[in-house]
């Protein structure tokens, strides 16, 4: 009986040695330690990029609110100069009314007076024309 081994799958060949897997797996991390290293350097670089946008981001947000800030000095100035002149002209008109006010109450006082004199002399006319007719 003669047995061919020959033709059979060899063990050795399907299963690595001992020496070999480890090489294998050497090269393995050997491959990975520097993809491992640039990623962490990208990681880094984008930490800054984003820092960097951060930073030029806080910086354009302080400028717009400090050129906010001036506008709004600006602008109210302006107003606060209007609003004193309205005011001032306000004043001058309320002092005009007070005025006339005080002309009005005269001219009333006037008027009550000058009807209280023609009451009496009415009064002391129709007492003349009763008179009369008494004599007539």
């Amino acid at each position: 009986m003669d047995f061919y081994f020959d033709d059979l799958p060899s063990t050795s060949q399907s299963t690595p040695k001992s020496g070999q897997e480890d090489s294998q797996m050497t090269e393995d991390t050997d491959n990975e330690s520097p993809r491992g290293k640039s990623s962490s350097l990208s990681m880094t670089d984008i930490q800054e990029q984003n820092t960097s946008s951060k930073d030029k981001l806080v910086a354009k947000v302080t400028e717009m609110c400090q050129q906010m800030k001036e506008h709004l000095f600006t602008v109210y100035e302006e107003n606060s100069n209007e609003m004193q002149l309205k005011l001032l002209e306000l004043s001058e008109v309320l002092e005009s009314c007070t005025k006339l006010n005080s002309e009005l109450l005269e001219a009333s006082h006037a008027l009550a007076g000058l009807r209280g004199a023609l009451a009496i002399s009415k009064t002391s006319e129709t007492q003349k024309l009763s008179d009369v007719r008494i004599i007539c």
